[in-house]
């Protein structure tokens, strides 16, 4: 499958890294407004690859480099104005960057997939439903997939369980309203119970891609794995189980926005939206998670 990587920036690259150290991409384009970083990028990449057991080609384009594109991966988006740190302030002006991009992308590949990973997430997942008019199971977002195996992380260092066997949901926005889904978390059909230091370690996980961007000025090597996933399940069509952003139609009384739920990711995209049993408190937060991403959506002044 041909795979564009839109915005061939830190996180972008990354991406790119992890694609083909999995060997899910046969062909793979970057393009990135700075197109002769991109080059140099692919070129880079390329001498990698040789090293690699699979095979893949590499090079970097502008829009017409993309055509006929299977997954179109937007990591593409404007820089936090200084003293910035919401993920949410990021909104106008990547929506007026989708409005822009999207089109074109689309012109060029019209039975692919949008999956975005640039910020705000739920926001621009919304935006890129809105601005394409393509259905649901092909226009999702990373949403909280990183946020849980983060939390995952940590609750595998208490448990001694390995995180890909522990059933931890952080549900809702990617940001400041996201919820751990504890009346669901398990581990072999074992409840993992609600204590208050598993609830500090979830503030921390909140707080931990915050005190990452301070440390480093960037994050990329978590969202590039989450993504790579994402891709990956697509390809492959594993049918995997992984919380991310897409359209909600009712779940907790709410609509109008993209928020994370546990979804089902194959060769169709979304396959299936799961429907947990949160209780009255979770569902509580999910609703108050919409009303932060409707808000954003309605600051974008574009409907």
């Amino acid at each position: 499958m041909k795979i564009s990587i839109i915005g061939a920036g830190k996180v972008g690259v990354a991406v790119a890294v992890q694609l083909l150290a999995r060997g899910v991409a046969r062909e793979l384009v970057l393009m990135s407004r700075d197109e002769r970083r991109a080059q140099g990028e692919a070129m880079d990449l390329a001498h990698a690859q040789a090293l690699h057991p699979s095979p893949a080609r590499i090079r970097a384009g502008g829009v017409e480099a993309t055509v006929g594109s299977g997954i179109l991966v937007v990591c593409a988006s404007a820089e936090l104005e200084p003293g910035k740190v919401s993920r949410l302030s990021l909104g106008p002006a990547n929506t007026r960057m989708l409005e822009k991009l999207l089109p074109d992308l689309l012109g060029r590949s019209p039975e692919a997939m949008v999956l975005m990973v640039s910020n705000p997430v739920d926001v621009l997942t919304w935006q890129a439903l809105r601005i394409s008019g393509l259905p649901a199971s092909r226009v999702f977002g990373t949403g909280t997939l990183l946020d849980s195996a983060r939390f995952r992380r940590v609750l595998s260092d208490e448990l001694a369980i390995h995180p890909d066997d522990l059933r931890a949901y952080i549900l809702g926005e990617h940001g400041e309203s996201q919820f751990p889904a504890m009346s669901m978390a398990m581990a072999g059909a074992e409840r993992i119970d609600d204590t208050p230091q598993r609830r500090e370690w979830f503030r921390e996980t909140v707080d931990v891609g915050l005190e990452i961007f301070r440390r480093k000025g960037h994050t990329s090597h978590g969202i590039a794995a989450a993504t790579a996933a994402v891709v990956q399940s697509i390809v492959q069509d594993e049918k995997r189980t992984m919380p991310l952003s897409v359209r909600v139609d009712g779940f907790c009384g709410v609509e109008g926005v993209c928020l994370s739920l546990p979804v089902v990711v194959g060769a169709g995209g979304i396959e299936r939206v799961l429907c947990p049993a949160l209780n009255e408190e979770e569902c509580a937060a999910f609703r108050h998670s919409a009303a932060v991403v409707r808000g954003a959506i309605d600051g974008c002044g574009a409907e």
